[in-house]
């Protein structure tokens, strides 16, 4: 069977779309939440019910558009064309999100639901298409897992780049009078690199796998042979409780550091490593070093990989990313090596998995395609995704309503009551979900050894209808 090697350039490009989207969507993880309760200026409750319902009707459009990119048919593929037409749209309304109007409450919260929900339905339409190219560019299974390994070193550094510069640029150009011109401009930044990068990817890379025709192409029958797929199932299940494992973490991390860390004092200097740290430099550091430590994971996958099968890896590595967790629970607000150093430590060890699950998607994908006869790329992965979103968006809203039961208020010393529900969403609470992943994959079925067999007769198929497996 033909398998592509692809070019190391096109992996680049590849994963310059990774870093365009994870400019949006590490911000959306940890810094959203703080953005919207302490610089637009809405509560945590409110801020819980906008991000849990924005986020599963979100969720709900992503197999639209998966559908809508399978059936799509241009010179540029099926999938290119949402990349390059719609990075921009979707850049402006990066920009609205994080504009803080000159409104009352409710004129703020409409703003809010408008513009983050334009904006995550523009990163649907071009995030879906872009993550279905993992599974048409090539059939080879190993260079698939270096194709997704690079696309998270990309993501990663994308993190990286946001934990080290986003708060420096809020307050280099709002500084301390007005942190809502910082964040605005902050993402007219973001939002040119976004575009540039977009179309390096778009411009960059080919999609080589065509599928056998096929004469049904209903919408129906499609989500039928999706719902039948059981390997796509419990990888989405996992994928589901391994997004709200991190999803209750990344949703309360500033919160963590402003309210436990510094105890609701943001501007008294702390001492670490000789230096006296504000909140926004020893906030930065840490999230830098946390996303530096999951590049350094996402570089060891692929010799990982090429030496034990995906599925014990994957087990292993995350039963020592959920004892990192619990850790955080014993720890107090004053050893800041030992919270810096599991960070890198769960970083290291959890950053692997995506790109694990990634991969096992495009198998899943080869999987549906060889027991129905019709192969749904973009349906697997943009199913897939809204997965992970109703996770964010079942995560920020437990975190942010559990806070706010427990009396959180913004920009007020806390109580510790307080403090104790922001650690146990640090710790026991996702830990206790990533328990619940573990025993969902324990039964998912594909071995590596089941894909190479899938692959050979899906070659095999497409030889006998007139089709390359790679063209």
């Amino acid at each position: 069977m033909s398998q592509t090697h692809l070019p190391l350039r096109e992996k680049l490009a590849y994963g310059c779309g990774d870093f365009a989207s994870c400019l949006y969507w590490r911000t959306f993880m940890v810094y959203l939440p703080f953005f919207y309760t302490e610089v637009f200026g809405i509560t945590a409750a409110a801020l819980g019910t906008m991000l849990l319902v924005s986020r599963i009707w979100d969720g709900v459009n992503d197999p639209v558009i998966g559908m809508l990119a399978d059936r799509t048919e241009t010179r540029w593929g099926k999938f290119r064309p949402y990349i390059i037409y719609g990075c921009v749209p979707f850049a402006v309304f990066g920009v609205l999100t994080f504009t803080t109007p000159d409104l009352g409450m409710t004129g703020k919260l409409i703003w809010a639901y408008i513009a983050y929900n334009g904006l995550m339905m523009l990163y649907t339409t071009v995030n879906i298409p872009y993550t279905a190219m993992l599974g048409v560019m090539t059939t080879s299974a190993a260079e698939r897992t270096q194709l997704s390994s690079v696309k998270f070193v990309f993501a990663f550094s994308a993190g990286v780049v946001v934990s080290a510069t986003l708060l420096p640029l809020v307050d280099m150009f709002g500084g301390v009078d007005n942190p809502q011109r910082g964040w605005q401009l902050a993402f007219v930044v973001y939002g040119l690199a976004a575009i540039g990068l977009f179309l390096v990817t778009g411009f960059g890379t080919r999609e080589r796998i065509k599928p056998a025709p096929s004469a049904d192409t209903s919408v129906k029958r499609d989500l039928r042979f999706l719902f039948a797929n059981n390997a796509w199932l419990l990888l989405t299940a996992t994928t589901l409780t391994w997004i709200l494992f991190v999803g209750l973490r990344s949703s309360v991390s500033a919160h963590y550091f402003k309210y436990y860390i510094y105890n609701g004092s943001p501007d008294t200097p702390l001492p670490f490593l000789g230096f006296n740290f504000t909140l926004t430099g020893l906030l930065s550091a840490f999230n830098t070093v946390g996303q530096a430590s999951s590049v350094a994971g996402v570089l060891m996958t692929g010799f990982l990989a090429s030496r034990f099968a995906k599925r014990s890896l994957f087990f292993t590595l995350f039963i020592i990313s959920i004892l990192c967790y619990v850790s955080y629970y014993f720890l107090s607000p004053g050893e800041l090596g030992a919270i810096f150093a599991i960070e890198v430590l769960g970083n290291i060890t959890g950053a692997p998995l995506p790109v694990l699950l990634w991969a096992m998607y495009a198998d899943t994908a080869d999987y549906g395609e060889w027991k129905t006869g019709r192969r749904t790329t973009a349906l697997v992965f943009s199913a897939s995704t809204m997965s992970q979103k109703i996770g964010w968006a079942l995560s920020a809203f437990f975190a942010l309503h559990l806070m706010s039961f427990a009396g959180f208020e913004a920009n007020v010393i806390p109580t510790e009551k307080v403090k104790d529900s922001i650690v146990s969403l640090m710790s026991i609470f996702p830990a206790a979900l990533g328990v619940v992943a573990l025993v969902i994959f324990y039964f998912y079925p594909l071995t590596d050894k089941r894909v190479a067999e899938i692959n050979e007769e899906l070659a095999a198929r497409r030889a006998a209808a007139g089709v390359p497996s790679e063209g």
